[in-house]
């Protein structure tokens, strides 16, 4: 009875979740979609797209006129000038109001360029965002595949227990009737004991794998938290692409090599506004004010005459042509220069370390899935000696360290087994994230 107390509450502790919860595990998709919707790095990253989305605003808008207007008002005292254009000792107070607005007609091609390179940096940040989403689905597939291996585990823990709990029982029975030792029940006691603690441990980072996973989703609590498992019967029997077949569709939809390539185009536009240092500007400029005095003494006429005879307009062109700046513009552009370099550099450098990431995942892909055939040989081999080792002891032809040690080596090899299937099936599920498919396992 005890035994049972503790196999049920191994697995009462390994389920213990909701009943809701558990009619409702979340699946690989739900965990994407639910991080990036609540991860705050991604959320920040948002706000830089945002960001630049006010910085193309504000570039476009250079197109449009300024409007300002302005008001004065004045007093003198002492010697001054008064309405009859004369100078008096007296106090003066003058009142003026103006209205002016200004448009770029030409500046060197400064402006169009400006709005581009906005544009480009503002798709570029749209595609650090991608990226940013593509990392944290990354780490949730990682997460998730955790779990399942640890489930997978504590399974195995669980099924331990199960054999050296049948085995303590039969080793009672046979001490009952003096077909056993003291020694050789309490031996085995002592294996089932070693497997309770194996299993305890199994069950312990089965918790933690789900409290990480909880904690990347940014979820309160992971109590009541379950996954789906996979369909994994087909998992070794993949075609693999090779590095360079991978790669040739990880150009062309990876995000980081999109941003890259965008902010190398905009380098060119930043070279052209530096280059608008060496035309000429023309802007048109247009206004109208009035104003209205009065001298201490002296009889004047009152403020709507006022405002009405000294109304004024006026039209004007600037045109401002650059000779000299002390070298300014030429260095602006050198620097120009120097950051699509810069740029280019950093794009092979992208692209390199994209190729080694890829090649990283296709041997690791290899090995787990050679790992796997292995295992799969391993696994069947030492159930089979298991099962005839046992079927020996039970007919009192094995000794029980025999026993034990076949059960051990066929555990194991279940353990082995789960891990090189999970590591295959995530290292899989990479590869054909790179070549630009869904992250699913």
């Amino acid at each position: 009875m005890p035994i049972i107390i503790v196999i049920l509450g191994l697995l009462a502790v390994l389920f213990a979740m909701p009943m809701h919860a558990q009619t409702q595990p979340w699946s690989l998709e739900q965990c994407c979609d639910y991080a990036v919707e609540h991860n705050i790095t991604i959320k920040q990253q948002e706000n830089q797209c945002r960001q630049q989305e006010i910085q193309l605003s504000n570039a476009k808008n250079q197109r449009l006129p300024d409007l300002s207007g302005s008001a004065g008002q004045n007093f003198s005292f002492g010697r001054g000038l008064t309405a009859q254009n004369t100078y008096t000792n007296t106090n003066t107070s003058s009142t003026s109001f103006s209205l002016g607005t200004s448009v770029p007609l030409f500046t060197g091609f400064q402006i169009p360029n400006n709005i581009k390179l906005n544009q480009l940096n503002l798709e570029a940040a749209t595609q650090d965002l991608e990226k940013a989403k593509n990392d944290i689905r990354t780490q949730v597939a990682q997460a998730y595949v955790q779990i399942l291996y640890d489930m997978e585990i504590a399974d195995v823990a669980l099924r331990q227990i199960s054999i050296d709990s049948a085995q303590v029982a039969r080793l009672q029975a046979l001490l009952n009737i003096g077909r056993a030792s003291e020694a050789e029940l309490a031996q085995q006691k002592a294996t089932l004991a070693q497997s309770q603690l194996t299993a305890t441990q199994a069950n312990n980072n089965l918790q933690l794998a789900i409290l990480s996973m909880t904690q990347l989703l940014e979820l309160e609590s992971p109590e009541g938290f379950s996954v789906v498992c996979p369909e994994i019967s087909s998992v070794g029997r993949d075609i693999i692409a090779t590095p360079d077949d991978i790669y040739a569709d990880a150009l062309a939809t990876k995000p980081e090599i999109q941003a890259q390539q965008l902010r190398l185009r905009a380098t060119e536009n930043s070279i052209k506004i530096a280059q608008a240092g060496y035309y000429p500007t023309l802007s048109f400029s247009a206004g109208l004010g009035s104003n209205y005095y009065k001298t201490s003494g002296f009889k004047a006429d009152d403020f709507s005459t006022q405002m009405k005879n000294n109304f004024s307009q006026y039209l004007g062109f600037n045109l401002n042509i650059p000779i000299f700046n002390r070298f300014q513009t030429r260095n602006s552009v050198r620097s120009a220069k120097l950051d699509r370099e810069n740029q280019t550099l950093q794009l092979d450098n992208t692209k390199k370390a994209l190729y080694k990431e890829i090649q990283q995942v296709y041997y690791n892909a290899v090995a787990a899935n050679q790992k796997l055939t292995s295992s799969l040989q391993a696994s069947e081999s030492s159930e089979t000696a298991f099962r005839l080792t046992q079927a020996k002891y039970e007919q009192g032809k094995s000794t029980i360290t025999e026993f034990n040690e076949a059960k051990n080596n066929w555990l194991k090899s279940e353990s082995d087994l789960t891990q090189a299937r999970y590591e295959y099936l995530y290292q899989l599920a990479l590869i054909r994230f790179y070549s630009g498919q869904s992250l699913k396992l």
